[in-house]
């Protein structure tokens, strides 16, 4: 599974592949240390030679040293090679979300999304260094170490033999039993994550509400659960060790007394009964951490499976081959028999047999009650979704035959619940167009009735916002939501209940100036006020997802006894706040 992200590599492969190339020199005089080690007893010791003793010694430093230096630079090439391997996951994961319609957002979850970007690619990065260096250093230590113990002794060598089989098996049901947990425990860190992002989104309802212990109760509930997942997962992985921890002082004391009944009939010397438990002793490590390594990709491969989740979801919307220079030349639309459904599944549609036209620059407000799929209709108009059956035409062709960039940059959504992004006001606004000038950013805020709250701060269009602009109103946000959208210079603006936040009199400054400056602009008013579509050119009462009737104000008042009913009850609630 590894494979798949292998061309993540990019940048980083000279890095990957001088690492192991470090790891065998460092294994290569780390082996040779305990050989010198035995001549220095059987011959210097034996012989009293100083001179002998002093030449090996340095030898034997000279190598330690030589080992040193191989390991700190594998240990520097592979965390170069793992921290670039992971910058460059996220940095692929994150530029396919953001190829991603909100159906593909809709399978996966924001949560789910931010900890595969965060925890997932840090535990493949940490699988990804250990592979490149243990993978490679047990490996080759345990062939080198193996060499040398037949060397010295063939008949011992047969010890270890024993210990892999047993090894083997225990790794294989240690595995098996903890893919699963794993699983599970970051399915748990989801939930986490869902839960603080909500709470940090909704503090001050929380705080409102002194609904703060109940907050606490329910992260308490998820941190414990997530505690529990991970406690019965490691309840499964710590068996690893005390296994290769007995398997190991058991070849020892195998050797030891082996060995030692030969040195006693004078078929072996003491220091190479020396030097072959050092070499048991690396055999047995290089077989330790091939298990660590082993156990951690048992970890990792949990994390590996929902990232390559990620980058390999096909994107539901397409971009057409259309060439990018096809513009959309005005603001007409026309729904033809169109319906919808989130799932894409035309059984369940939200949206059933939508059909009405409006020409370019005129201004079709929509209404109905909650749940009406008002928002799910004009989201179609962008391909934020795409219709399930039937077709939507934007200036007389379908909008799946426009570049998605093209189609977008004609047409402004405007939220009732509007994201303001950390930094200036003016940066906010330039999201709309960033090679706007000072006079058409005035300009846009004044239609949106924003310029004069923006000059009564110290910094004006300077004044730094907070992160969802937390320092201004929620009719503010509204209003500058608006003036961004303007900047964008749309064929089509559609505004999303998004003067819900400001008095009357403010929309209605807002509409009019609206009017006076998008005479060639079609302008998608969505709202639960009749006061703020009464004077559209069309109205349509949506009812459960389908079209219930289409109007002017003067007609459905007379003809329409849902548009006639809100519409005198929001008459009476006037009349009492009056």
């Amino acid at each position: 599974m590894m494979r798949k992200l292998l061309k993540y590599l990019k940048g980083y492969r000279l890095y990957t592949i001088l690492t192991p190339i470090s790891i065998i020199f460092e294994v290569l005089f780390e082996v040779y240390i305990p050989f010198i080690m035995a001549q220095i007893i059987d011959i210097g010791i034996a012989n009293k030679d100083t001179s002998y003793i002093n030449q090996k010694g340095l030898l034997m430093i000279l190598m330690a040293f030589l080992a040193l230096f191989f390991g700190a630079l594998s240990a520097y090439l592979s965390s170069t090679a793992g921290t670039g391997f992971a910058k460059n996951i996220r940095q692929g994961v994150f530029y396919k979300i953001q190829n991603f319609s909100f159906s593909n957002i809709d399978n996966f979850s924001t949560p789910s999304l931010v900890t595969r970007l965060t925890t997932d690619v840090t535990n493949t990065q940490m699988a990804f260094i250990m592979s490149i260096r243990m993978m490679v250093r047990a490996p080759v230590m345990f062939v080198f170490a193996v060499i040398m113990s037949v060397r010295i002794n063939a008949e011992l060598s047969l010890i270890f033999l024993f210990a892999i089989p047993f090894i083997a098996i225990s790794l294989a049901i240690i595995s098996s039993k903890a893919y699963p947990r794993f699983r599970e425990m970051l399915e748990r860190y989801d939930k986490l994550n869902a839960i603080v992002q909500e709470n940090l989104t909704a503090i001050r309802v929380v705080k409102a509400f002194v609904r703060g212990d109940y907050e606490e109760s329910k992260f308490e509930d998820v941190a414990s659960s997530v505690k529990d997942t991970q406690a019965r997962a490691e309840k499964i992985i710590i068996w690893n060790m005390p296994i290769m921890q007995l398997v190991i002082y058991g070849c020892i004391i195998a050797v030891a007394w082996f060995g030692g009944q030969k040195i006693v009939f004078g078929e072996m010397q003491t220091g190479q009964l020396i030097s072959f438990i050092s070499y048991i002793t690396q055999i047995l490590m290089s077989l330790m951490m091939l298990s660590m390594v082993f156990i951690f990709m048992v970890i990792s491969r949990a994390s590996i499976k929902r990232i390559t989740e990620v980058l390999e979801e096909e994107p539901e919307i397409t971009n057409s081959k259309t060439d990018p220079a096809f513009q959309v030349e005005d603001g007409s639309i026309s729904f033809n028999n169109v319906s919808f459904a989130y799932s894409g599944k035309e059984d369940s549609c939200v949206l059933e047999d939508i059909n009405f036209s409006i020409e370019s620059g005129k201004t079709l407000g929509i209404i109905g009650g909650t749940g009406s799929s008002k928002s799910s209709l004009v989201q179609l108009i962008p391909r934020l979704y795409d219709v399930t059956k039937g077709e939507l035409l934007i200036a007389g062709k379908d909008v799946k035959d426009y570049d998605l960039e093209t189609l977008r940059d004609a047409v402004a959504i405007v939220l009732q619940n509007n994201v303001l992004f950390s930094g200036t006001i003016r940066d906010n606004l330039k999201w709309g167009n960033e090679n706007a000038t000072e006079e058409e950013i005035i300009n846009a805020c004044k239609v949106a009735q924003a310029h004069d709250f923006i000059m009564s701060f110290p910094e004006g269009y300077d004044t730094h916002l907070g992160q969802g602009g937390v320092n201004v109103s929620g009719g503010q946000k509204q209003r500058l939501s608006i003036a961004r959208s303007l900047l964008k210079n749309p064929k089509i603006i559609i505004l999303d209940d998004s003067t819900s936040a400001v008095d009357t009199k403010t929309e209605n400054s807002i509409k009019s100036a609206l009017k006076s400056n998008l005479t060639d602009t079609t302008t998608i008013i969505i709202s639960q006020r009749v006061s703020s579509i009464q004077d559209a050119d069309m109205i349509i009462i949506l009812d459960d997802g389908k079209i219930n009737e289409i109007g002017i104000h003067e007609e459905l008042i007379e003809n329409n006894e849902i548009y006639k009913e809100i519409y005198e009850s929001q008459q009476k609630g006037a009349s009492i706040n009056g």
